[in-house]
């Protein structure tokens, strides 16, 4: 299979998120999605729907997060680097994220979340700071990423979208066997 090299900037647009201010609690528990590093902490899916805690628009209007598509990927960039998700409706972040609009035309979303799941300490190195280890946009934007044609990245996705899915299934026949005990 014959790979290319892409820096992650060529295949998505990646954004910051941010958070408002807390001195108004009229921001808070609005419509929009908001999602926060602790969210991602206990995700056993793929897709992520909703968080603890949502925002207004007036909260929106306020900051500097962004609007993400549903489909966006949603990674932690610090405390802790690297839990990843996949928006599964469109949500904002708080400054704890570094997500990824894909662009669709060099590269498979899924294929992608896959990939940065699986170079995860590659990113975790790219981290910099003194109180906190952070994964930067500017060195995610230049990180080196090989990908095969897109329809290979379809192919290689199902296959671990499938697998993902079997897992989940026995995660849930444990659950159950273990509530009948």
């Amino acid at each position: 299979m014959e790979l290319k090299k892409y820096k992650l900037s060529d295949v998505a647009t990646i954004h910051n998120g941010a958070t408002p201010s807390s001195m108004h609690p009229e921001y808070f528990d609005g419509d929009i999605v908001w999602l926060t590093p602790k969210d991602l902490s206990d995700q056993q899916s793929k897709y992520i729907y909703r968080g603890e805690r949502n925002i207004t628009q007036e909260a929106y209007n306020s900051c500097s997060t962004h609007l993400l598509p549903q489909g966006a990927i949603l990674m932690s960039s610090r405390a802790p680097i690297g839990l990843l998700a996949i928006a599964g409706c469109s949500c904002c972040t708080n400054q704890g994220f570094k997500s990824l609009v894909v662009n669709n035309v060099n590269c498979d979303t899924e294929y992608l979340y896959y990939y940065l799941k699986h170079n995860i300490s590659r990113i975790i190195g790219l981290g910099s700071g003194t109180t906190f280890q952070e994964v930067s946009k500017k060195s995610l934007e230049t990180l080196e990423i090989e990908l095969p044609i897109k329809i290979e990245q379809v192919r290689i996705s199902k296959i671990l979208a499938d697998i993902d899915r079997k897992i989940a299934l026995n995660r849930e026949i444990n659950r159950n066997l273990s509530l009948a005990a």
